[in-house]
């Protein structure tokens, strides 16, 4: 006899009261919404199941935008076996008797898609595992990942899966969502226009918290109540910024406001800047991206932007939270309304680049000390000219090794503080060929 005559016994009523967004998961690839590049009329996965042949697939994207549900249809649609594990539960030997259990079912004639969750928690190894089984045909890998593939899977895997990026929910597909709720529930949610939209930006272009929150705003509701924008915060409270600090949304989110910057716009600056100190981002870290920035992105067109960068995370270090990160702000501005240059930068990897290729050439004698009789008599230091005692401070020799000749690495633009530094070196390029005629 089994089961416990002492466990609790669930009344059916309360069992099948399943959450919001789990009773509204689509039944058919066409119920899917927010995936239309993939799921639509002429998207991807639609001609796949068109075609009766499907491979194995990485599915990239945010949370709740329908990576396991997506995968659930394809195998009931292509008439496959369903296998779903996590990689945060399982380990190799899970993933064995997965693998014989599907090459089971291939001997008898059907093949299995094997859905991995968080598919880069695996590692190299695990990984790789993967891969026979995946092309002696035992199994259609679909494997979901929030985390760029590019970083986090082998290459060997991504080689042999096609990755299909899925997309946030726009505020269309959110409605959509919203609307499915109501009819589903045979009642309207009890907001008010801008505490609806509230809630779609709470969302964050994630399907399933909407549903979670709008199942929320239900339970909470007395007979007749209609919540606006403050109550509905009071409520459901705040979601914390779709945003981890060592992941994607950290990349994402500190390319933008590098970016912003570089584009000379201090609005988008300052607003990318609020979003990671909001998320939680070391401030620090911050300082030290704006440093890079000012290095980087502006240069010589302004010198006293490395100056400001560098006052500013020293003061965000001495002031500390919430006065602190003031200081970043202003740097942040100051380096979006700076004048821009890439100059030095450029420079920079042209010249690491000719010190790669040109290997270990010995200078010009001219400019070597010569510490010894040897070094002396070998020619060390014969004919150098010290500037200082020449015409305008300049003599015009040449510095390079002379089996690479003069190179031009530093092409300063025609801005900010680097217009008089190009003025300089015109001068100078002037003076040097009168003074070193060839």
């Amino acid at each position: 006899m089994s089961g416990d005559l002492f466990a609790p016994q669930i009344p059916a009523e309360v069992a099948n009261r399943r959450p919001l967004a789990d009773r509204l998961r689509p039944t058919t690839i066409a119920q899917v919404t927010g995936q239309s590049h993939l799921t639509g009329e002429e998207g991807v996965l639609r001609r796949m199941i068109e075609s009766g042949s499907l491979g194995s697939m990485i599915f990239w994207g945010p949370p709740g935008t329908g990576k396991t549900t997506v995968a659930r249809l394809l195998s009931g649609e292509a008439g496959l076996a369903f296998e779903q594990i996590s990689a945060i539960f399982s380990g190799v030997a899970d993933l064995k008797k997965v693998f014989e259990a599907a090459r089971t079912r291939r001997m008898n004639g059907r093949q299995t898609l094997l859905f991995v969750d968080e598919i880069h928690r695996f590692n190299r190894a695990q990984q790789d595992s993967f891969l026979p089984v995946m092309e002696d045909g035992t199994i259609i890998l679909v494997g979901a990942t929030t985390e760029n593939p590019s970083f986090e899977l082998n290459a060997a895997l991504l080689s042999r899966a096609r990755v299909l990026t899925f997309k946030p929910h726009d505020e269309e597909s959110l409605i959509e969502l919203l609307n499915r709720a109501e009819e589903a529930e045979a009642k309207p949610l009890p907001l008010d226009e801008d505490a609806r939209l509230s809630l779609l930006r709470m969302a964050d272009g994630d399907g399933r918290a909407v549903l979670t929150l709008a199942e929320e705003v239900w339970r909470a509701a007395r007979e007749g109540e209609v919540f606006d924008t403050e109550a509905l915060t009071r409520i459901v409270q705040r979601r914390a910024p779709v945003y981890d600090k060592g992941q994607d949304g950290h990349y994402n989110l500190i390319s933008a406001l590098h970016k912003s910057v570089r584009g000379s716009d201090p609005d988008a600056a300052l607003y990318y800047l609020a979003r990671m100190l909001d998320a939680g981002e070391d401030p620090l870290y911050l300082g030290r991206r704006l440093v890079r920035m000012a290095v980087e992105d502006i240069g010589l067109a302004d010198p006293q932007a490395l100056v400001i960068c560098n006052a500013a995370k020293d003061a965000y270090d001495y002031l500390g939270s919430p006065e602190g990160e003031l200081a970043l702000a202003h740097a942040c501005v100051y380096l979006a309304t700076a004048p821009k240059s890439n100059a030095v930068y450029t420079a920079y990897k042209s010249a690491m680049r000719a010190a790669k290729e040109n290997g270990s050439l010995l200078p010009p004698k001219h400019i070597l000390n010569a510490p010894t009789k040897l070094m002396k008599g070998e020619g060390y230091g014969d004919g150098y000219r010290y500037d200082h005692d020449e015409p305008d401070a300049f003599s015009g020799q040449d510095y390079f090794p002379e089996k690479m000749g003069r190179t031009t690495f530093y092409d300063p633009p025609d801005r900010g503080f680097e217009r008089d530094i190009r003025k300089r070196l015109d001068w100078w390029s002037k003076l040097r060929r009168e003074r070193n005629p060839r």
